[in-house]
């Protein structure tokens, strides 16, 4: 997956509670956004392990990623900031 804009890439991301993950892009856009849609469906069954789900990071390519299986796309995760 590449990520080719540069204004809605992510440059941090935090676990909070739940399957909520805090969200900041290049553009200043920043926020929390609600995963739990996808708690326990296929690869997403391993943030039942807190630790898991607790080792969120931006991948090289601009995803939001947990360990090497599981990376969502930052596009969709701005969109679901903004709206």
């Amino acid at each position: 997956m590449e990520n080719t804009g540069k204004l809605n890439r992510p440059v941090e991301v935090a676990p909070r509670e739940g399957y909520r993950v805090w969200l900041r892009y290049a553009d200043g856009v920043a926020g929390e956004v609600d995963l739990s849609d996808l708690a326990g469906r296929g690869v997403f069954q391993a943030w039942a392990s807190r630790d898991c789900f607790e080792g969120v990071r931006v991948a090289a390519d601009g995803g939001i990623a947990w360990g090497e299986e599981i990376e969502l796309c930052p596009d969709a995760l701005y969109m679901r900031l903004t709206g």
